[in-house]
């Protein structure tokens, strides 16, 4: 006697929804072979903030850290390289918007969650490359971190998920702000939300009422618990640094459980 199987209609919807997302995220990768100046440029881009932070600024903020300050802004910079997303982010998936190149994925047999995720898998990698550039940029100026193999897998971790935070913000602002000129302004305000927080200063330095706002910035959070982590200095000298790792898990979470329904919605709704 000879039995025949046949692949249930879930293994099979699941396997199709796999290969969906591997081919958005390899259309989003061709990219870097296509526009190689523009990614480049975005790895190296918070390069030139730590240059300018550490060589031009460095000697005066860090007699306010008590300490080095390449060891200060290094555990701030890892988390300015993962907020930088939200700007290519947006900015991608703005033009490919305003382009109708959203409207032909829609006209595809091609479900909504495999196209947003597709592009969240190659803008994380997008990041992560990103990141060890500015490690080794790190390494050069002379930043010399002591944390072992689990503090830095918690810091990669922590970054991940602020990472991917950003990734549903800047796709829920790209498809609702589809002319180029309207993302340039919210670039432009994305610079006070970066400035105002804990990455360059210590928040203890500010007077006392630009501080509280400072430290209630989601990326306070992740600094501080990236500095706890790496043991730099500054760590825990502020209540959001003494309740680290919290703010750095909880900011994320409930940002991406906002926006990641704001921006599948906005991809269901939009149109031409």
């Amino acid at each position: 006697m000879t039995t025949t199987s046949t692949a249930s209609p879930t293994g099979d919807g699941l396997r199709q929804g796999l290969a969906d997302v591997a081919t958005m995220s390899l259309r989003e990768l061709q990219h870097w072979r296509n526009r190689p100046g523009v990614i480049v440029f975005g790895w190296l881009f918070p390069v030139l903030v730590l240059a300018m932070f550490v060589g031009l600024l460095g000697g005066a903020l860090g007699q306010a850290t008590g300490g080095s300050y390449v060891d200060f802004v290094m555990p701030g910079m890892l988390a300015v390289t993962m907020f930088f997303g939200l700007d290519s982010t947006m900015t991608a998936v703005s033009l490919d918007a305003s382009r109708g190149v959203t409207e032909r994925f829609r006209s595809l047999p091609v479900s909504g969650a495999a196209v947003l995720t597709g592009r969240c898998a190659a803008d994380l990698l997008n990041s992560m490359v990103g990141l060890a550039v500015v490690v080794v940029a790190g390494l050069l100026f002379g930043w010399r971190p002591e944390a072992g193999l689990p503090a830095w897998a918690a810091v990669v971790g922590l970054l991940v998920l602020l990472r991917l935070a950003m990734l549903w913000i800047g796709m829920f602002v790209g498809l609702r702000v589809r002319s180029q000129e309207a993302v340039s302004a919210v670039q432009v305000a994305v610079w006070p939300l970066l400035m105002l927080s804990g990455v360059f200063v210590d928040t203890a330095t500010m007077p006392r009422w630009l501080g509280v706002v400072a430290e209630v910035n989601p990326l306070t959070g992740t600094v501080a618990a990236v500095r706890d982590l790496l043991g730099a200095p500054g760590a825990g000298s502020s209540w959001v640094g003494s309740a680290a790792p919290w703010p750095a898990v909880i900011w994320p979470v409930l940002l991406t459980a906002v926006f990641l329904p704001l921006a599948a919605g906005t991809w269901r709704r939009l149109r031409r």
